[in-house]
């Protein structure tokens, strides 16, 4: 019994340091991987800016993870044709792609009525292509449903206006976040053979979940199978959701040996706090961001991200040559570099209001970022009157909420502070590339 005993330890322990030993390998890919992300080109004096002399050749409107919230379809859709249809330079919508996660477990109902919204909104001469998500991948006859209900295959490459757009859904392999070896192998060949024909134009890529380590949210919410079939393909912009991560984060773009972004969602987002993912802070649910992909005929491609809840266009990205990495400006490596350190106004507030529960909301007015860049999060702590540490956290700020509010806000429950007290509130605001302002420190008074 004891050699019994003896050889289950050495399988068990072998086992184990297997498992530690693809853990540390891994690990030190990861990285690797991200450190080479950071460090990868030049710092640019300024950032793109979409010239006058643009002139687009194609204009797709691309969406995702609207999660049954079709009335955000058929708002996105007239939404879309109100904004173009009298563009002076270039006149309406050529395409809609809808980027998957449009279900909420793959059933047919889901596709039916998904369905019936964009054949009720999108006009008939504009060219409509859906990929599948992962939560339709939950259900193996989710692809039947698909050809039935939207009227293509869930792969699809179609030649719009002289550039190649590859809708790629995949075969599921064992779970709904792998798709099999064959579908990668179609990926990639029909990459290679767009690239015989595209000249200097780009080649446009969409699909559900992020490559993995680009956009913001993909170092989770992703699909590694992706990366070495866009590695190296200077010419492919890769369009993505699946995260909930908001576009209006300037880390939704990523430019390295191709271009990756991330386009938000049309239904609830999601964020990191201290790169911990998952987190739904007040207000999450107000979701409603779709991206306008423009391009000409030199091959230069304008991105823009639209909010429908307060319809305006909230970030602009402009690429002059995708055919040359030495040129790219959306890099982290620049991107950061063009950030900057977020800062108080010399006359910031704050204050602190009881709620209907009796627990204290506490404002404050918030740091300003650079232009086109983001306040994350706030580092906060409360002193009492002999200085003693009260509460202590990091607060989401609620860039993702495009609005008038000029103040950030926190809840603090009534069992920490005390009314009628005064308090001092130490805030430190940070950026979305970690960049950090001095600590402000404000008196208030429950």
């Amino acid at each position: 019994m004891k050699k019994v005993f003896t050889i289950i330890g050495k399988t068990i322990g072998g086992i184990l340091g297997t498992v530690l030993g693809i853990l540390v390998v891994c690990c030190a890919v990861l990285l690797t991987f991200g450190f080479s992300q950071t460090v990868r080109g030049e710092i640019t004096q300024d950032l793109p800016v979409t010239p006058d002399d643009f002139v687009p050749q194609v204009r797709i409107i691309a969406f995702t993870d609207t999660h049954n919230e079709n009335e955000n379809v058929a708002d996105m859709v007239q939404t879309a044709y109100s904004l173009f249809d009298n563009e002076p330079t270039y006149a309406g919508v050529d395409a809609f792609y809808g980027l998957g996660d449009f279900s909420s477990v793959g059933g047919e109902g889901d596709f039916e009525n998904y369905a019936n919204v964009l054949k009720e909104n999108v006009r008939e001469d504009t060219i409509l292509i859906n990929v599948l998500g992962n939560h339709e991948m939950k259900n193996a006859e989710s692809p039947e449903y698909f050809r039935k209900h939207l009227g293509h295959e869930p792969d699809t490459v179609t030649e719009i206006n002289g550039f190649t757009c590859i809708g790629f859904s995949g075969e599921r392999f064992l779970t709904e976040w792998t798709v099999t070896p064959s579908s990668i192998a179609w990926l990639e060949d029909q990459i290679e053979k767009a690239e015989a024909t595209a000249g200097n134009k780009p080649i446009f890529v969409f699909q559900h979940p992020h490559p993995f380590g680009t956009v913001y949210g993909s170092t989770v919410w992703c699909n590694p199978q992706l990366n070495p079939v866009f590695g190296g393909h200077n010419k492919v912009i890769n369009f993505s959701g699946h995260s909930h991560f908001p576009m209006n984060d300037p880390r939704s773009i990523l430019q390295s040996s191709y271009t990756s972004v991330g386009i938000g969602a049309m239904a609830r987002f999601e964020l990191d706090k201290n790169y911990i993912i998952g987190q739904h802070p007040d207000g999450y649910e107000d979701a409603a961001q779709f991206c306008v992909i423009e391009a000409d005929d030199n091959g230069r491609v304008r991105i823009r991200g639209y909010d429908l809840l307060s319809d305006t266009f909230f970030c602009d990205y402009f690429l002059e040559n995708v055919n040359d990495p030495a040129t790219y400006a959306y890099t982290y490596k620049n991107r950061k570099a063009h950030d900057s350190v977020p800062v108080f106004a010399a006359d910031t507030t704050a204050k602190a209001d009881r709620n209907e529960n009796g627990d204290f909301i506490l404002s404050f007015t918030q740091a300003q970022a650079a232009d086109g860049y983001i306040v994350h999060n706030y580092d906060v702590k409360i002193t009492d009157a002999d200085g003693k540490t009260v509460y202590k956290d990091t607060v989401l700020n609620d860039y993702y909420i495009i609005d008038n509010d000029d103040t950030a806000h926190f809840t603090v429950g009534s069992d920490i502070l005390q009314n009628g007290r005064t308090y001092t509130l130490h805030v430190t605001a940070e950026s979305a590339y970690r960049l950090r302002s001095e600590t402000l420190e404000v008196q208030f008074t429950t």
